[in-house]
């Protein structure tokens, strides 16, 4: 049976206003007609029909030849096509996006690891009592990657995007491992590490029930601000305390950072701020995470010049780790055009894992053989990755892949 369905988009010959879709680009005014879709019902034979079906992907059905009806707010990529995209078009884009799911679950295995040769390293050097080697891991700049986990939690937790949550999770728990043995070796304060445990414990509790919506909204809220004023409280903190003593220690810094943030939040919950107040603060936790990152191996390549003897203290195998872990999911972020995650994974990948191995290799803590595979290995997978991602969008140069990201 089949059963005639009449959209009439517009009268004939009118033209009608589109805003801008988030995945494509369309004139300000097209000439629509009516369609008529004919949809077998209860066909035996599903292959002889035009159906829509669900697909896991929200850019597949999207990319359909259908016309777009209205815009949509969608986190997903934008796309310079404009609707004429063939079921090919459609085939690439969903496996390239069942990819990219796929390479970003597989982070998991390196991050999973990732502490865990340096846990080994800082075991072996407890038990031999060689406790100021574990100062060559500067617990401040590890507390800032921590409050980075954290709060890139709650992004994930709130996008849904489950391995992303699971690479955050294992980052929080084996940084914590680490902070036990530092604060074991004397190398981090006790206080600061029993309040490092509360944030811990609460932040991986809270996520994981606002992901499974188990929790209440005020809890949630509470905690969205609490990482929002905690984050851009520690940042500017830390930042200033990495060059300490070669600039006067102080805490102005932090103090002059956390009343603002208070006041931001505050006024943000009483309404008196304007729409673009408030969506630059409910922004600020998921940047501050990112900075957080970013400054991660700023601190830690600091700490190698400081102090070069010290140097041995780190492991090769972690930042190679780190370099693969942040590697791999560089493709998902590029496919769904998310910045943020670009920026603070590709940030870690070149200057936490690759910059540090440069470190270890300039003096002699890896082969020279080593540092060449680390290097080919890298370049030829950001190569690839963006070169794919122009193939499915059909895009003539990789760059319009990275433009398309800037600009989305």
């Amino acid at each position: 049976m089949l059963m005639a369905v009449k959209f009439p988009l517009a009268s004939n010959g009118a033209r009608t206003p589109l805003p801008r879709n988030p995945l494509g680009f369309f004139p300000a005014s097209i000439p629509l007609k009516p369609i008529s879709l004919s949809l077998p019902l209860n066909n035996p034979n599903p292959h002889n029909c035009f159906c829509l079906k669900p697909y896991s992907s929200r850019l597949t059905l999207l990319h359909r030849r259908l016309p777009p009806i209205a815009a949509l707010e969608s986190d997903v990529p934008q796309s310079h096509h404009q609707g004429s995209e063939t079921l090919s078009d459609s085939k690439r884009l969903e496996e390239w996006s069942s990819l990219t799911a796929k390479f970003s679950g597989a982070a998991n295995v390196p991050f999973m690891l990732l502490q865990l040769p340096q846990i080994i390293l800082n075991t072996r050097n407890l038990l031999a009592g060689n406790t100021t080697a574990l100062l060559a891991v500067p617990w401040l700049g590890m507390l800032t990657g921590l409050l980075g986990n954290l709060s890139l939690l709650s992004y994930f937790a709130k996008k849904r995007e489950k391995e992303a949550m699971v690479i955050q999770t294992l980052g929080s728990v084996t940084t914590f491992i680490v902070f036990a043995q530092l604060a074991i070796a004397g190398a981090m304060p006790l206080p600061y590490f029993l309040a490092t445990s509360a944030v811990v414990s609460s932040g991986l509790l809270i996520n994981f029930m606002n992901y499974f919506n188990v929790l209440p909204v005020q809890i949630l809220k509470f905690w969205e601000d609490f990482i929002t004023v905690g984050g851009f409280s520690v940042l500017p903190q830390v930042m200033w305390s990495t060059f300490v003593p070669f600039i006067p220690n102080s805490i102005l810094p932090g103090i002059t950072a956390l009343v603002a943030a208070l006041l931001a939040v505050a006024s943000a919950r009483a309404g008196k701020l304007p729409e673009e107040g408030v969506k630059f603060v409910g922004a600020l936790s998921g940047w501050t995470a990112t900075l957080l990152f970013m400054w991660m191996p700023v601190s830690q390549m600091w700490t190698n010049y400081l102090n070069p003897e010290n140097i041995k203290g780190l492991s090769a195998l972690t930042m190679f780790l780190a370099l693969i872990g942040n590697g791999l999911v560089l493709p998902r972020a590029l496919f769904i055009r998310d910045f943020m995650w670009f920026l603070g994974s590709g940030w870690a990948m070149l200057f936490y894992g690759y910059g540090n191995i440069v470190c270890l290799y300039c003096c002699n803590g890896v082969s020279r053989e080593f540092f060449i595979a680390a290097t080919a290995a890298l370049f030829s997978w950001i190569g690839f990755f963006f070169w794919r991602d122009s193939v499915v969008y059909g895009f003539r140069s990789p760059l319009t892949s990275l433009k398309d990201l800037l600009s989305g």
